[in-house]
């Protein structure tokens, strides 16, 4: 908002009624101070932190320094935060007010948009107001309404009493702002008011509104007393709001309360017997930056000296840095101390800035290096690539000590990987790998790890068995080492697939430990998808994000969730998946992972072209693909033309379908990467009268299914075989494809080998029906196209459904519409049918807003629109309804 934010809260609140408000307003100097924002908002309801769930009453007491516990899980605090404003709004509607966003602590505006984005029925509003074009004004993820200034006509009404002349002079220098309108106003000497103006009061060539805002709070406190600008000093430096912080340590510099008089008549501050308050966040600026330098040293120093209470460190530490002038050890770190702190309490900006800061003291070359790869680190997990970026451009090279050169390759590969190139993130990685060297294997270990899965991020399998080659007596390593060593799989000896397999088996049982790490876990699941072996993976997966959740890692959670988006896919959980993915996507959005992002649209479009939604897809798509190609992410950009061409397929466009899944194929290369989509380019070879390249296509995935030796792999190249064989030799390999799916439910559960899933089964009886209906079997036909017009229904699968009916109609079979299995369920939306799930099981409201990141009371409004829905009215009811 760049015109009039605060006074439009000022009004929002007088338009409250009875409704609770409460307020926090954004001080520049309190930005680093992570969770200061949150606790001035919730300071007068903070007796309401005690009748929270105990993990979030928890949480919320150690961002608020109330105990020294770590915070594990940011997204606890975020729901608590949530819970919070639930709980304030019970007896009533509740207004929160956030003026200067821009100027409030990244972590409180976290947490506050990330519950804000999730308020249903709670009767919470919550207005956020951010200066325009001030570093850090944004808001993510919220509607957004730009404040224009106001016309000559408006204006006019604040300039009551001006000369005409005069009016105009200070309309043109306000530009429409109404706060410069004022200001400029009341900054006029008696002499400018009658019209003379001098050149420096306004002068011909407009300033910038800002300065000229400035320019007027500046005139107006440096008409104040000395010892008045000296106390508004302190107040301007401090970030407590407190009163008796102020007055201590002004009373350091030889100034009192009865200073503050000339300031609180001319508006410029609001006192209470405990606070003290600006009028204006620029009224604090002005104060501050029109003392001399030596001034707000004394000023700073003074206010350490009256913080020096248990729980003051960290605001001690950040004044004794602003009031030193050169290197100081002791106090680097103590703002060391305040980084842990920030870190162990998720506020990883927070712990970043005290890093960098503590770097900038620090004169021994070997320890500031340390503390700048902290810094950038720090950085990257909180988002800020780009920051990350310019820290470790400042980090003095060469490093000497290898666990620092270790963490610094780190922090270069997340730029890299995060906005550019997947591969060169992972040579950056795997040449500190080999700088490192044998004497640290423990280092060189981790730093092999991430480069594998950058490599295999950006669908570089010639890259991975680089990687994985350096050290392939890891398990974890020795399974890309073996299964892309080659493009044709060996499938006997500790040389090929059942090597790979063997030494899968240990980190698969290694994931039910405590002690694995994300990215263990992640490349496990990844493995374990690789080979086939879905329903393992899926349960990797989910303990992968659920790792990520309890430990607070939020920055991997969306790539954890990718994972699991893709083990539902591969089970024909569609609907799973599109609710794990669309949350991953937000997660990645809110957090700039651009990266991660392509991969989870290029995922979503998968389901979407399932459903034959064009429009849907072709959007997915196009973005994944902007930022995938010319990047190099190659598994993106892959499954982004997967999806296109499943689409196209499913539309009856086979050659556009084949040019698609060609293209696809291409972008990763290696068979294993690409073994996924094979059956549809099979399909779609064979229909566009290209069978040439289906055989080539099947005889591929007949390779790797039968090293792999998974009956889901088995049953599609089967379906393969009978596509490209002759007629005479066809069906016994679809009926062959059709008693491995007889093996599970399609579901991922099942007394056997679970094969395949719902969608690739009801694909397997719509070829075979079409090839029997070819050959005038039409009576035989009937029995699979009916079979696949089920099951297509049930997945609401439409193009393919209407294939299905349009042979089965063909074949002298019946067409009407059959009704989806899952019934009244599929009137809900996905967020209600997540929350019925739960609610099924016997989860409390609270028990379900702890998992889904809602609050209890918008759980409670999505079952009370989800009964009716259902013709339920118990949770038992519903139970009994979900098991029929």
């Amino acid at each position: 908002m760049p015109a009039g934010k605060s006074a439009l809260l000022d009004w929002a609140a007088g338009q409250a009624g009875g409704a609770r408000v409460l307020r926090v307003e954004g001080i520049e100097s309190e930005m680093e101070l992570a969770y200061g924002g949150l606790h001035q908002l919730f300071l007068p309801v903070l007796g309401l932190v005690d009748g929270l769930p105990p993990a979030q009453a928890d949480a919320l007491r150690a961002v608020f320094g109330l105990t020294s516990d770590e915070v594990r899980d940011s997204f606890t605090v975020g729901l608590a935060v949530l819970t919070m404003l639930s709980e304030a709004a019970a007896d009533g509607p509740l207004l929160c007010l956030v003026d200067d966003a821009q100027w409030v602590d990244r972590p409180s505006v976290d947490m506050l948009t990330f519950a804000a984005r999730r308020l249903r029925a709670e009767g919470v509003v919550m207005l956020f107001a951010v200066r325009d074009g001030a570093p850090g004004a944004t808001v993510k993820g919220l509607p957004g309404l730009l404040v224009e200034g106001l016309d000559r006509t408006a204006a006019a009404e604040l300039l009551t009493g001006l000369p005409p002349y005069v009016a105009d002079r200070v309309m043109e220098e306000a530009g429409g702002n109404p706060l410069a309108l004022i200001e400029l106003s009341a900054a006029l000497t008696p002499a400018q008011r009658a019209g003379r103006l001098g050149p420096l009061a306004l002068p011909e060539t407009a300033a910038g509104l800002r300065g000229r805002i400035q320019d007027g709070f500046l005139e107006q406190v440096g008409r104040l007393p000395e010892a008045t600008r000296l106390v508004l000093l302190v107040a301007a430096a401090d970030d407590t709001g407190s009163l008796g912080t102020v007055l201590e340590a002004a009373r350091e510099l030889g100034a009192g309360v009865e200073d503050l008089e000339p300031a609180e008549r001319a508006g410029l501050v609001l006192l209470s017997g405990e606070l003290v308050r600006f009028r204006h966040p620029l009224v604090r600026y002005a104060a501050y930056r029109s003392a001399p330098l030596a001034r707000r040293i004394a000023a700073h120093r003074a206010l350490a000296g009256a913080l020096g209470g248990a729980g003051q460190q960290h605001r001690r530490a950040w004044h004794l840095a602003a009031a030193a002038t050169g290197p100081d050890e002791g106090v680097a770190e103590e703002l060391e101390r305040v980084a842990e702190w920030a870190g162990n309490r998720q506020a990883m900006a927070s712990a970043s800035a005290a890093y960098e800061r503590a770097a900038q003291l620090t004169a021994d070359r070997d320890l500031r290096a340390r503390r700048l790869v902290q810094a950038a680190r720090k950085a990257a997990d909180a988002g800020q690539d780009q920051r990350c970026g310019a820290l470790a451009d400042q980090v003095p090279l060469p490093l000497a000590d290898p666990e620092v050169a270790a963490n610094f390759a780190r922090a270069r590969a997340a730029v890299e990987l995060g906005h550019r190139s997947p591969a060169a993130a992972a040579r950056i990685l795997l040449d500190s790998a080999d700088l490192t060297g044998a004497a640290h294997p423990e280092a060189t270990a981790s730093l092999l790890v991430d480069a594998v899965h950058a490599a295999y991020s950006g669908g570089d399998a010639a890259l991975m068995a680089e990687v994985a080659s350096r050290a392939p007596e890891l398990p974890v390593l020795a399974v890309p080492a073996l299964l892309f060593g080659d493009d044709v799989p060996r499938a006997s000896g500790v040389s090929g697939v059942s090597g790979a397999l063997a030494a899968l088996r240990p980190l698969v049982a290694a994931t039910e430990v405590a002690a694995t790490g994300v990215m263990e876990r992640l490349l496990t699941g990844i493995h374990c998808l690789l080979t086939g072996d879905h329903p393992t993976a899926r349960r990797v997966a989910l303990g992968a994000v659920a790792h990520c959740r309890e430990q607070g890692i939020s920055g991997w959670l969306p790539t954890t969730l990718d994972l699991l988006v893709r083990t539902e896919l591969t089970l024909g959980r569609h609907e799973e998946a599109v609710a794990r993915g669309t949350e991953a996507l937000r997660l990645a959005e809110y957090y700039d992972l651009a990266h991660r992002a392509s991969h989870l649209r290029a995922a979503l479009a998968l389901p979407a072209a399932v459903r034959g939604e064009e429009e849907q897809v072709r959007a997915l798509t196009e973005e994944a693909l902007g930022y995938a190609r010319p990047r190099g992410v190659g598994r993106a950009a892959a499954d982004a033309l997967w999806a296109r061409g499943l689409l196209e397929l499913g539309l009856g466009r086979a050659q556009t379908a084949l040019d698609a899944l060609s293209a696809a194929r291409r972008e990763v290369g290696h068979p294993l990467l690409c073994l996924p989509l094979l059956p549809d380019l099979v399909e779609a070879a064979v229909r566009a009268g290209h069978p040439e390249r289906a055989a080539q296509a099947a005889g591929v995935l007949d390779e790797w299914a039968t090293a792999l030796d998974r009956p889901a792999l088995g049953a599609l190249a089967a379906r393969c075989r009978a596509l490209t064989a002759p007629d005479g030799t066809a069906e016994q390999h679809f009926t062959a494809a059709l008693a491995l799916y007889s093996e599970g439910d399609g579901n991922g559960h099942g007394a056997g080998a679970v094969a395949g899933n719902a969608f690739d089964r009801a694909r397997t009886a719509l070829l075979y029906g079409e090839w029997r209906r070819r050959l005038r079997r039409q009576i035989d036909a009937r029995e699979q196209l009916r079979a696949a017009l089920d099951g297509f229904e049930a997945l609401g699968a439409r193009p393919w459904a209407e294939r299905a009916r349009s042979e089965l109609g063909a074949a002298g079979g019946e067409t009407v519409l059959t009704t989806r299995q899952d019934g009244s369920i599929s009137l809900l939306s996905p967020q209600e049918r997540e929350v019925v799930r739960l609610a099924a099981t016997g989860a409390s409201n609270r028990e379900i807003a702890a998992q889904l990141f809602l609050s209890p009371r918008t759980v409670g409004h999505h079952l009370y629109r989800a009964f009716p829905k259902l013709g339920v009215g118990s949770r038992t009811e519903l139970a009994a309804l979900l098991a029929a």
